[in-house]
């Protein structure tokens, strides 16, 4: 049966993403099609959140109006929490440190781990609430899910690593992706916005009929 690659370019602190995700997981287990988890990091650290919302105050602000949208577009409303995350005293994270990590995480036990680790870091920070910038939080969910920590340590902040995630990077620049989730399918298709899961089922439905 012919496969279906599509490439899943996203980042932890996405709620759109975080909307997402649940949604490619059903198609996944219906359809013959394959994810490839590739990283998108929005702004690496606190000056690029500046340059991108004038403060890390007006960044967080802005970025939970956007929350309110996915909330509203989410199969289950009640797994983003916006006033927990309002009531935290710590900056509103970025998203480079867990995709740093979740390269590791790839490195060390594929891309079916990836997901794993993606979706519960997004899961701590949309529903929990916690700052995924900080590296005993990403510890923790590494630990709660059985993944090799030691090597996950080895590998995080070597070259090999920070290459594969610029390697990520790269490759969205190559194929003109600014926004996220992207889905890049078969090589050739792009459609960056989150769609529902009949219009996910509609893409994989027409791309299964161009091969029949």
């Amino acid at each position: 049966m012919h496969m279906i690659q599509i490439e899943f370019f996203h980042d932890a602190v996405c709620g759109w993403c975080y909307v997402m995700s649940p949604r490619l997981r059903s198609i996944v287990a219906r359809y013959p099609v394959s994810i490839t988890h590739r990283a998108f990091v929005l702004q690496r650290n606190d000056q690029e959140m500046i340059a991108r919302f004038g403060s890390l105050a007006l960044a967080k602000m802005e970025i939970l109006q956007h929350w309110q949208s996915c909330k509203s577009f989410a199969d289950d409303p009640g797994s983003i929490n916006i006033e927990g995350m309002r009531a935290t005293s710590f900056n509103y994270p970025n998203g480079y440190l867990s995709a740093l990590y979740a390269k590791a995480v790839e490195n060390a036990a594929g891309q079916d781990a990836h997901w794993e680790f993606f979706d519960a870091v997004q899961k701590a920070h949309l529903y929990y609430n916690q700052n995924i910038s900080d590296t005993s939080v990403l510890d923790s969910i590494v630990k709660e899910l059985n993944l090799p920590a030691e090597h996950i340590h080895a590998v995080l902040n070597s070259a090999e690593n920070v290459n594969a995630l610029e390697g990520d990077l790269e490759r969205a620049a190559n194929f003109g992706i600014k926004s996220i989730p992207t889905l890049l399918v078969n090589c050739r298709k792009l459609i960056s916005q989150s769609l529902s899961l009949p219009q996910l089922e509609n893409l994989i439905e027409s791309e299964l009929s161009l091969v029949i």
